[in-house]
């Protein structure tokens, strides 16, 4: 299930590339296959992965399909690529664990939890997966890579 107001930003942002966002939910594992079929299927030329703690926890049977339909996708975090996937932007994840740790600490020490500011991530990481790139046959323009945290090559 994707967040009504990110979706809503998504396709703000597609129809002022003149682009089509489709949606295609899948909140169970025997979901994922038909919707890779469907994507792949309308001829959509790429795929972004919507945050999600079920998608997380499916990440490599995600980047297993994307691969086998040939579909350049970008994810939240750095763990897919990492798992073969192309590309991700997203929070660090060991910055946010950082911080909870922090508060923790704070709240251990005698803080109350309702004084305490509310954070915001403030650490992104943009990470991209040459070799699957190159699988893949998308072109990394120079540009992008100097933008990139990480490449994996």
């Amino acid at each position: 299930p994707v967040d009504a107001d990110e979706l809503s930003d998504l396709r703000a942002a597609a129809h002022s590339l003149n682009c089509v966002i489709d949606t295609f939910p899948a909140s169970i594992e025997s979901d994922l296959e038909p919707a890779y079929a469907s994507l792949a299927g309308n001829g959509s030329q790429a795929l972004i992965v919507s945050t999600d703690p079920f998608f997380f926890g499916v990440r490599d049977r995600l980047v297993e399909l994307a691969a086998r339909h040939a579909i350049p996708a970008i994810y939240d975090f750095r763990e897919y690529p990492d798992a073969g996937g192309l590309m991700s932007y997203g929070t660090d994840i060991a910055a946010l664990y950082h911080q909870v740790g922090l508060y923790a600490g704070r709240i251990l020490a005698g803080a109350k939890p309702g004084d305490l500011p509310v954070v915001q991530p403030t650490k992104f990481e943009f990470v991209i997966n040459l070799k699957t790139a190159a699988t893949l046959g998308v072109q990394t323009p120079p540009q992008l890579l100097a933008l990139a945290d990480e490449v994996i090559e």
